[in-house]
């Protein structure tokens, strides 16, 4: 993959992100949540003050394919999940726990 082609497919996670969030919210304006450049150092997603006090969540965004077993266990919550949200809970050593679930579930959570 060409480093265009990252910049690319990063850029199209940021903005699926950042509409996400306006549409959450939608008394932000679009000047209250940005993009950041490929390479910029910060938040993936840039947010203004008041944005930051609504949304109250600092944004990393990766997109790349080197996370199959991740969407492995997320597909086995989900098949077992009788109508209830899916999530994986995963932890390595001396980290902490995190929690994976889709973008949607996770905007209809803190909207």
């Amino acid at each position: 993959m060409t480093p265009l082609s990252k910049k690319r497919k990063s850029a199209l996670l940021q903005n699926l992100v950042r509409d996400k969030i306006l549409k959450s919210f939608p008394h932000l304006k679009k000047k209250d949540v940005t993009t950041a450049s490929t390479g910029q150092n910060g938040s993936d997603i840039r947010l203004s003050k008041t944005a930051r006090k609504l949304v109250g969540v600092n944004f990393e965004c990766k997109n790349q394919n080197k996370m199959k077993t991740v969407y492995d266990w997320y597909k086995q919550s989900a098949k077992g999940s009788n109508k209830l949200m899916p999530s994986v809970v995963m932890k390595m050593n001396t980290r902490s726990p995190l929690v994976v679930i889709t973008l949607d579930d996770f905007f209809d959570l803190i909207k």
